[in-house]
């Protein structure tokens, strides 16, 4: 076995799509993840894993707060945006349609998400070349809508639904 074959492995469960946002010094950061789960729900917890190598993963640790915004199924480009390697923030408007509210705490909410959650840093575990970033979500907003999923390397829609 080689990474090849365990992304291929990994590319057959298929996610949703968040982008994982925060303000520092007024600039809005974010990237694309689909390595986020919910962990707990007393005390309400999150996850999301971040490589070593973006400039998210330093702004995690420095701001220790966070949104977590999940992708409606008409943001795709959004998605494709925050997950290129080398981009400046300040053209996520003109590019792909981005628009954000702030939060009291500043953190930027992500318009037409399907749901937001506004985060503070609980615990960080390195694992391999990632950090596990563990969270207290403190505030919700949940819209209508259907999500944007990511499967196989490729992003989807929901399908029919299976019956009994």
């Amino acid at each position: 076995m080689n990474a090849a074959d365990f992304r291929r492995a990994m590319g057959n469960f298929a996610t949703g799509v968040t982008i994982i946002t925060l303000d520092l010094e007024g600039e809005i950061h974010g990237m694309t993840a689909n390595a986020f789960a919910s962990v707990s729900l007393e005390p309400l917890l999150v996850l999301v894993c971040v490589d070593h190598k973006t400039r998210t993963h330093a702004h995690l640790h420095s701001k220790k707060r966070f949104g977590v915004n999940v992708l409606a199924k008409d943001q795709r480009a959004i998605s494709e945006y925050y997950a290129r390697p080398a981009r400046t923030h300040e053209h996520a408007e003109e590019e792909a349609g981005a628009r954000f509210e702030r939060t009291r705490h500043g953190t930027p909410m992500l318009n037409g998400a399907l749901a937001y959650m506004e985060c503070r840093l609980h615990s960080a575990e390195e694992a391999g070349d990632h950090t596990i970033f563990i969270a207290e979500v403190e505030d919700v907003v949940v819209r209508e809508g259907e999500p944007l999923l990511f499967f196989r390397g490729k992003y989807r829609e929901v399908g029919e639904e299976i019956e009994k």
